[in-house]
């Protein structure tokens, strides 16, 4: 132990040295910003210096100035990402007149100019394959739902139904970018890096934007760039939570190693970075001190979240029997509960499996089976804590499924391929006319006939509840201004209560 504490006054030596050497030309050459921003600065405040003029919040801040826009309806956001794109036709979009079409050629009107994926493109024909499982209705609002989710079906009056969702992405990774991003294409900040971004954390223990990956579930891949923080400093970044005992990786001290100077190395850590930031100016410099930072705190805070033996039985009843395995849905959607309460703004599950190109029918029921009673029991968790009243909850995938069947179509067996066109999500929560549904498809559930939502108004609706008007919350980036909602989006205000 002295050899180590001889080493760090010798790093401490070297530091003084350094500084020394930093004269006035030298500050002045090497530093990006001159004596025109530091007169700036003083006058707007150093915050303002970087990035475009705009303001970095560090880990546990509240965010950048004069934001929330607006008061918010929501507190926080728990995003249940379904991904693969569920059947609609299944699920929530009741079409009877369908049965009496079973095995007719999709009518072309219908179709119209919309392109196909290659998986059916080629086919000769395409034919109609209506859902073999059956619907009814439910509680006060009489909302249709398919006997797949009978869980879900009990919480129709807190749900706020969107029939009408869109989007252009007819493929799996540029629709999930899109939802997740604004954007197609990979690179831009996903949603809850710019809601990180703009309003900072309300724990400083903990990530402003925690994502949760269900374990062992087939389908398309899910990438980290997904819940990545784009152009936007790095701290801002989602956190994963795994299951197993590293939830977070490299957050545990290495073998034999007590940790007990880890808060002394730090801040040796943080004056050689401070040392660099005021040479280059590069606010990239700051985001690596709150991250490093964040990472001292989350040795302590990630364990005793993760940590589930405080939970009754009657709770883990409630989720399900994969409530007590960590990763699984079910945990996940616990877990969430756990990371909002303790103040997380923006929870992502992640949950794959839902693209059922064939055999669907027996997919989907497995599908709901693993998702449905966690699913109602979060909302049901929420609602009972008084959470659920400042809590915004999100389900859909990247897009629905076509009315026709992919491949052999039998009176037990079909299969649905990728529809961009029509699908349906839910919202529940903060903000949310409870008890509601907006939009409506055709009797084919192939195209919207009422109150369209785009991908960029959905993502509009969701930044205001959280109080921020999305064509405010920019980034300049490379000579040009970006936002969530790129140039378009307007918030769905018949959604809103």
């Amino acid at each position: 132990m002295c050899h180590h504490h001889d080493i760090l006054r010798s790093a401490d030596q070297e530091m003084q040295q350094e500084e020394r050497k930093i004269d006035r030309r030298q500050f002045l050459t090497k530093t990006s910003m001159g004596l025109g921003a530091l007169a700036l600065g003083s006058l707007f405040g150093s915050e303002k210096l970087f990035a475009g003029g705009q303001s970095i919040p560090t880990v546990g801040s509240g965010g950048l100035e004069g934001l929330p826009h607006h008061i918010p309806k929501a507190k926080r956001i728990v995003y249940l990402f379904q991904s693969g794109g569920p059947s609609q036709i299944e699920t929530f979009d009741y079409k009877p007149k369908l049965m009496d079409m079973f095995g007719k050629e999709l009518p072309p009107s219908v179709r119209g100019e919309q392109r196909l994926t290659g998986m059916s493109a080629q086919q000769s024909s395409l034919p109609i394959a209506p859902s073999i499982y059956n619907f009814d209705q439910y509680g006060e609002s009489r909302a249709w739902v398919s006997e797949l989710m009978p869980h879900t079906a009990e919480m129709v009056d807190d749900l706020c139904f969107i029939k009408s969702m869109h989007t252009e992405q007819i493929n799996h990774d540029p629709a999930i970018t899109f939802f997740q991003t604004g954007h197609q294409l990979p690179g831009r900040p996903s949603i809850g890096s710019w809601i990180s971004y703009g309003l900072g954390s309300s724990n400083e223990n903990l990530p402003t934007f925690i994502v949760l990956n269900s374990k062992n579930a087939g389908g398309q891949p899910i990438y980290s760039r997904l819940w990545g923080n784009g152009f936007l400093p790095t701290q801002h970044q989602g956190v994963q939570f795994r299951s197993g005992k590293d939830p977070v990786l490299f957050l545990n001290n290495p073998d034999n190693y007590d940790g007990e100077d880890r808060a002394e190395m730090l801040q040796y850590l943080k004056q050689l970075n401070e040392m660099q930031h005021s040479a280059y100016g590069d606010p990239e410099i700051l985001g690596r001190i709150a991250q490093y930072e964040m990472s001292y705190r989350m040795q302590t805070s990630v364990p005793e979240i993760t940590d589930m033996s405080d939970e009754p039985d009657q709770v883990f009843d409630m989720y399900g029997k994969d409530s007590r395995d960590s990763g699984t849905y079910a945990a996940n959607c616990l877990m969430a509960r756990r990371l909002l309460e303790k103040g997380v703004k923006f929870v992502q599950l992640y949950h794959r499996g839902w693209d059922q190109h064939n055999y669907l029918p027996g997919g989907i029921r497995n599908q709901c089976k693993n998702t449905d009673q966690a699913t109602a029991a979060l909302l049901k968790d929420l609602k009972q804590r008084g959470m659920l009243e400042d809590t915004l909850v999100i389900w859909g995938g990247e897009f629905g499924r076509t009315v026709y069947s992919q491949g052999k179509l039998t009176p037990q067996n079909y299969g649905r391929d990728h529809h961009p066109r029509c699908f349906t999500m839910w919202m529940a929560g903060a903000g949310v006319k409870p008890g509601y549904t907006h939009g409506a498809t055709d009797d084919f559930s192939y195209n919207v006939t009422e109150n369209p939502v785009h991908v960029h108004d959905f993502h509009a609706t969701l930044m205001h509840l959280m109080g921020i008007n999305h064509e405010k919350l920019i980034y300049k980036h490379q000579g040009r201004r970006f936002r969530l909602t790129d140039v378009e989006g307007h918030v769905v205000k018949d959604i809103l209560v």
